[in-house]
């Protein structure tokens, strides 16, 4: 096939008919932060932009007039909101007298979440369609003058296909909850051993000793009022973390108009004020939990808005699985599983990859250790027996220092 290829620095000049029959192929399950509306309201926000450092340089792929394939990139001069992290490789960079910004970054912005980040239709071709979409990141890369190139949480199998074009593989890990079938959280908390039943129980009753009341919101229920005290909330814990706030107020306005449908935000109150909220988007399959924040603080409050409520609205509406972000080794003892996470990534200069590719090698053997030994131990009752024919002499602790 012959193709036309356009690099777009808006995504709403791509039509968004012909971004989700990409991003969003029929039969596939529902993947929201692909979604032409998701990114379209980081945009025209501003919370992605020149001035942000996240320039759009979207990738479009014609073939006789008729989008075949699309590729969400950004032009950035920082390393921040990726969840992958490059400094160490900047650094060295500039150390040997290189810029190592710009660089290009194939992702959804401050999005830890997997998914399909070469976007094709599904059509015959479609192998094509993608194999020409990773060669021509590899061809503006070096077109551009750009240092590198890198494709964020993408799917196993696009990973293996950028292996093959030349790029270098990076795994990370996260952790997953899966619903198992449950009945109710009760039956989730029997699978549990005797110890993680007992501080699950003891955590959500001190929740309710504080007589907090928790709402779940979604929909037409979703109004300003909400977004003004979740973004007090988020606002309160981006400043503890990270110093400043990567999405603003009009974000959560644009989002929640144009999908509502796709947004669970729960919300705490202590009588009729507000305290805190973590907003969660709704996959076909899956709850992703996103951002969470609060301005009074309760033990385990986090824990109860973030994961054992989610838990229970996926129980109830029998979603097979929850994301909860990136990082947090205590997600562990609280019922979610270890799972590898991909990038890949294009380096211009070739004795630069040559040295990333060793670096890349040898973290990939500690990531691999981790996910075995995390494999090896459960808070579930089945495999309680592999864990006390384990090395008892290791504890959790240990793979956290790691």
């Amino acid at each position: 096939m012959s193709f036309c290829v356009t690099t777009r620095q808006s995504i709403a000049s791509i039509d968004a008919n012909d971004w989700n029959a990409c991003a969003l192929p029929p039969g596939n399950p529902y993947q929201p932060f692909v979604d032409h509306r998701f990114l379209v309201a980081l945009e025209q926000s501003g919370c992605v932009s020149e001035e942000t450092g996240w320039l759009p340089s979207h990738v479009e792929l014609k073939h006789n007039d008729e989008t075949v394939g699309l590729v969400p990139m950004y032009l950035k001069t920082h390393s921040r909101g990726e969840y992958v992290f490059d400094y160490a490789w900047a650094e060295a960079f500039y150390r040997a007298g290189r810029n190592y910004y710009p660089k290009y970054q194939v992702c959804v912005p401050f999005t830890p979440v997997t998914g399909t980040r070469i976007l094709a239709k599904q059509i015959q071709a479609k192998t094509e369609i993608e194999s020409s979409l990773i060669q021509k990141i590899i061809d503006l890369t070096d077109n551009m003058g750009v240092s590198s190139a890198h494709i964020t949480f993408l799917n196993q199998s696009e990973c293996s296909r950028a292996k093959l074009a030349g790029l270098l593989q990076r795994m990370d890990l996260q952790f997953h909850w899966t619903n198992e079938g449950y009945d109710s959280f009760d039956d989730f908390v029997s699978q549990l051993t005797s110890k993680k039943r007992k501080n699950i129980r003891r955590e959500r009753r001190d929740v309710k000793e504080n007589d907090l009341h928790i709402e779940w919101l979604t929909g037409s229920d979703l109004r300003e009022e909400h977004w003004d005290v979740f973004y007090s909330f988020y606002l309160e814990t981006s400043s503890r973390k990270w110093g400043s706030a990567y999405l603003n107020r009009e974000f959560f306005s644009r989002v929640s108009t144009t999908m509502s449908e796709r947004i669970l935000l729960i919300l705490c109150r202590r009588g009729t004020k507000y305290i805190a909220g973590a907003l969660n988007f709704l996959g076909d399959e899956t709850l992703y939990g996103r951002n969470w924040g609060c301005i009074e603080h309760y033990p385990f409050l986090h824990f109860e808005l973030c994961y054992y409520q989610a838990m229970e609205y996926a129980i109830q509406h029998r979603l097979q699985s929850l994301e909860a972000g990136a990082q947090g080794a205590h997600k562990f003892a609280r019922g979610y599983k270890a799972q590898p996470t991909y990038s890949a990534h294009y380096i211009a200069n070739t004795q630069f990859r040559t040295a990333v590719a060793q670096f890349l090698a040898d973290e990939m053997q500690y990531v691999r250790r981790d996910l075995d030994y995390l494999d090896s131990q459960s808070p579930y009752k089945e495999l309680s027996l592999s864990m006390q024919e384990s090395d008892g002499a290791k504890t959790f602790n240990d793979i956290q220092e790691a």
